[in-house]
């Protein structure tokens, strides 16, 4: 079963994930996304959706026409978690 992050790893996210943020009120990290259009934030998302099943860690998102936004949190774990991070790392990886 994974475990939640420790205060020293947690301290570490802004520098492992700069374009992330943690979600008031939550023990989840967020980021939200910007495409030219619908189209292009619904392919992303269909990528994000292979990588979530390749790494069985699924997000809780949503999308308006162009925002995709993303959660991550770990629900086996009660909160953040290293398989957070290394999702949110693969995730930004398909923007790099």
């Amino acid at each position: 079963m994974p475990t939640r992050l420790t205060e020293a790893e947690r301290s570490a996210l802004a520098t492992r994930l700069p374009a992330w943020a943690l979600v008031d009120g939550r023990d989840a990290i967020r980021r939200e996304f910007r495409f030219a259009d619908f189209g292009a934030a619904f392919g992303f998302m269909t990528r994000v959706a292979l990588l979530a099943e390749k790494h069985d860690h699924h997000p809780d998102w949503s999308n308006v026409w162009n925002t995709v936004r993303i959660e991550l949190t770990t629900h086996d774990a009660g909160g953040l978690s290293e398989r957070d991070v290394r999702l949110a790392l693969a995730i930004d990886a398909l923007l790099a």
